[in-house]
């Protein structure tokens, strides 16, 4: 199966395992600029060359003997289960893509008719949201009507096919305090070009594609909603260490293990 979704700088200076919905557009153009000076001109995901991608047939060879050499400095970033899958309505299920389409086509037509959603307009977006999580439950658990998409699917998910496959890291950052995560990474690494992250803008490429969030992220999550949540993301919690208690409460609430995380995720 290989490592998909990891990213690699061409100077093999660190190792990152993508996680949607997650800073990754802002990491991907700092591990751009670290080898280049400069950063990508436009949305980094749409890069095919100056940063290796295991998308890319001939970065495999050179990310697979990295990872499971560990000759990397290898990391990967999460984000509060709460505020993530609220972005991901947001931006993929009410915006509009880059492309000017709805996102994968038939999708949207098919939560208005099956799910009842709501996307154009004044629409009430708590109600419109909460049917949408029970479609995102629904693909998670039972695979139906529709596989789940990499931007509501669990961050355990993603970052456990890394370690399955040979992987392991050395940071986990949160989202919620990136900066400080971010310069102990770039700490730790030797890159060709010094990143000074004071100066680095905030890459959010899904920014604008949708309407603004009206109401604070609590408001969207009754008790029926934090069950779908917890149902869902239950292992994103504990291994993350976010507060499940509290939709409000963005902060994470504990250390990262990264030996727990091995552990849990290896198989």
């Amino acid at each position: 199966m290989g490592f998909p979704g990891t990213w690699m700088t061409e100077s093999e200076s660190m190792v990152y395992r993508v996680v949607p919905k997650c800073a990754c557009s802002t990491i991907g153009q700092i591990m751009y600029y670290s080898d280049h000076g400069t950063f990508f001109e436009g949305d980094i995901h749409d890069a095919t060359s100056g940063l290796h991608k295991w998308a890319l047939e001939d970065s495999q060879p050179v990310i697979s003997e990295r990872v499971r050499a560990h000759k990397a400095y290898t990391f990967t970033c999460v984000r509060n289960p709460y505020t993530r899958i609220l972005s991901s309505f947001f931006d993929k299920i009410c915006g509009i893509q880059r492309n000017g389409e709805r996102y994968r086509g038939k999708l949207v037509p098919m939560l208005i008719q099956k799910y009842g959603i709501e996307v154009e307009g004044d629409f009430d977006q708590i109600t419109s949201f909460r049917r949408f999580l029970l479609f995102a439950r629904d693909t998670i658990r039972f695979r139906k009507p529709m596989d789940p998409d990499i931007h509501w699917s669990a961050m355990s998910s993603h970052i456990a096919t890394f370690i399955a496959n040979g992987g392991r890291y050395d940071r986990i950052l949160w989202t919620e305090n990136f900066n400080d995560g971010m310069a102990d990474v770039l700490q730790a690494v030797k890159t060709p070009i010094e990143v000074k992250l004071e100066e680095v803008p905030r890459f959010n490429e899904s920014e604008g594609h949708g309407p603004k969030r009206a109401h604070p992220v609590e408001a969207f999550f009754d008790d029926l909603s934090m069950h779908l949540v917890y149902e869902i993301y239950k292992r994103d919690f504990e291994l993350f260490h976010y507060d499940f208690e509290n939709p409000a409460s963005r902060m994470p609430v504990g250390e990262i293990d990264l030996d727990e995380v091995h552990a849990k995720l290896s198989s």
